[in-house]
């Protein structure tokens, strides 16, 4: 009983972290699946299998050299000197990734709740502070209520689909892109989020400590992950080539299925990038730990404080600059991690 409540806390930790807002809202999976026709439930697939092996072998890298934040799994990788380097990069990318985070959340108080967007980002930031301080535990236990909710509202919309006129379009969708874009796509995708998830899995994976635990909890955690993917790009289907007009195109599909369906998915887009924020924060207080003498409690506070004003950007800017450079770096951390072989166990 005991390990499989360990089992589901990684599951749900694992897609609580990668299902962040640019899932949420539709976007990351109409740009990466959806606008490729028929190929996009193939490339689903394939993405799928990808975070079920390398979820669980970053976690198993971890859990085998007992690391203490991801630099330790780099260093691995890339070698000492190199894995050091990746880590600094990794450090500045996850600082723009938190303030963009935070400026979503933000983005959400003003444009949803009649709320200013500075008090919004407050808010966020004090929540965020105090769940952190309290470690993995709060990330953990936070994931296991967020992600049911997601299942659920996943659920809602592929019921609804399925009544939908054209709900089987995803299987005769036709795309003009080229086949190098669809098959490159799953393997850019898988790399860009488990690389920023690393922040959260690789501490998640040395704490755990059990193999057989790890694997299952990356299998179920990986599947979920597939299934919420494979429904969500069913659903946008439907609404072809129309629904790549909007900015948040899963929000168009629950204005259809309702008000009441409307209101429960902008809390849940909130929540999701609370998840996110809180775990990639705590991934980056972490790594400042080991570079210098100064509390996780002060650490924290100094990176809410430095994603406030770097908020001040605003989301969009900040999620077209810092996303595309941090996917190049990416695939060449995917490609090491996939040819890492582990050391023989005796």
């Amino acid at each position: 009983m005991k390990r499989f409540v360990k089992v589901l806390q990684i599951a749900s930790t694992y897609m609580g972290t990668i299902v962040g807002a640019g899932f949420a809202t539709g976007q990351e999976i109409l740009q990466f699946f959806t606008r490729f026709g028929y190929w996009g439930a193939l490339t689903i697939l394939l993405s799928t299998a990808l975070f079920i092996w390398l979820g669980s072998k970053m976690m198993l890298i971890a859990c085998d050299i007992t690391a203490r934040s991801y630099e330790d799994v780099n260093k691995a990788l890339f070698g000492e000197r190199n894995g050091r380097w990746v880590s600094h990069f990794m450090l500045v990318i996850l600082f723009g990734v938190n303030a963009v985070m935070l400026a979503g959340a933000g983005a959400i108080f003003s444009e949803h709740w009649n709320m200013s967007y500075q008090i919004g980002l407050l808010i966020t930031m004090v929540g965020c502070f105090f769940l952190v301080r309290k470690g993995m535990g709060a990330i953990l236990t936070v994931n296991s209520i967020v992600v049911p909710i997601m299942l659920l509202f996943t659920v809602i919309i592929i019921i609804d689909t399925i009544q939908t006129p054209g709900a089987s379009r995803w299987m005769i969708l036709t795309s003009d892109h080229s086949l190098f874009a669809v098959w490159a796509s799953p393997f850019l995708y898988a790399a860009f989020n488990l690389s920023m998830s690393q922040a959260v899995l690789v501490p998640l994976g040395a704490q755990i400590g059990d193999r057989k635990t790890i694997i299952l909890g990356s299998w179920i955690g990986g599947l979920g992950i597939g299934f919420m993917l494979l429904a969500s790009h069913i659903a946008l289907s439907v609404y072809m080539p129309g629904i790549q007009q909007f900015a948040i195109p899963m929000g168009g599909i629950a204005r259809e299925v309702g008000y009441g369906v409307q209101i429960f998915y902008i809390f849940l887009i909130f929540s999701e990038i609370f998840t996110t924020l809180i775990a990639d924060v705590y991934g980056l207080s972490l790594q400042l730990e080991e570079r210098f003498s100064i509390s996780r409690t002060w650490l924290t506070f100094i990176v809410l404080v430095l994603c406030y004003f770097a908020s001040q950007i605003g989301f969009g800017p900040l999620l077209s600059t810092l996303y595309p450079l941090f996917g190049l770096i990416s695939l060449g951390w995917l490609v090491l991690l996939i040819r890492h072989k582990p050391p023989r166990r005796h």
